[in-house]
């Protein structure tokens, strides 16, 4: 799946969580010097940008299906190979990285045991593969709040249920996909907003299911749900939590 929206657009309605999120998810990559990464789905760059701190930016690359998306990283970050490309059909040589990771993108995938046979392809035996999606079918994702609120008005409206986002679903996407010795876990962002509009303006620029549900409603029912989110949601300044599952298994 690509986004057809702005990375900037992006980073306002998630980049808060990713940008943690990555920080949190590198330390499972056995990130060091003389290694290559490749992230997969890089979005607006979060991850990306700490893989590059890391390792340098001539020892990362980079794809996203989103053309929007990949102008954007190429321009914050000048050295690393990005290109545009889906996870299925990744356009790198076999075993050319040392760390294959996604974050944030199982999930989107069209195919994701395709996508991580892919990852796999193109990591060195014995290398990383490794993946984060949020717990949104355990309700833990940080737009659940606003998805129980939307259900309290609409009981048909549910969280997008997608592939990997319930415990242990990750990891089993990884063993089909043929990875071994995978490891599984979570990992937990807080973000605080210091106004509920803060919070509600990311929701409106139509971003992801949250954003097209949002910019479906017509005027009164909007309004209807903005009201509510305010009544539901603590008063401000208040946290929202978002809790990522986490998967790492070997390549080869």
């Amino acid at each position: 799946m690509s986004f057809d929206v702005t990375a900037d657009a992006y980073g306002r309605f998630m980049g808060r969580f990713s940008e943690p999120l990555a920080r949190r998810f590198a330390d499972l990559l056995q990130l060091r010097q003389g290694r290559r990464a490749l992230d997969v789905g890089c979005g607006s760059g979060a991850l990306t940008a700490v893989l590059a701190e890391y390792l340098g930016a001539g020892a990362v690359a980079a794809v996203d299906p989103s053309e929007s998306f990949v102008a954007a990283v190429r321009t914050r970050l000048p050295g690393v190979d990005v290109r545009r490309a889906a996870a299925e059909r990744l356009p790198f040589e076999d075993a050319g990285f040392d760390i294959a990771a996604a974050q944030l993108v199982v999930h989107f995938m069209a195919d994701a045991v395709a996508g991580l046979t892919e990852m796999a392809r193109v990591t060195r035996s014995g290398g990383l593969v490794a993946a984060c999606v949020w717990d949104n079918g355990g309700g833990r994702g940080p737009l659940s709040p606003f998805w129980r609120v939307a259900h309290d008005l609409d009981p048909d409206v549910a969280e997008s249920d997608r592939a990997g986002t319930r415990e242990g679903k990750l990891a089993e996407l990884f063993a089909t996909a043929g990875l071994r010795d995978v490891r599984s876990g979570e990992l937990a962002v807080r973000v605080t907003y210091p106004t509920f509009e803060d919070w509600w303006e990311p929701l409106t620029l139509g971003v992801g299911s949250t954003g097209s549900y949002v910019a479906g409603l017509d005027d009164a029912r909007q309004a209807a749900l903005r009201a509510h989110c305010a009544a539901q949601l603590p008063p401000p300044p208040f946290e929202i939590t978002g809790v990522a599952w986490s998967a790492v298994g070997v390549a080869g």
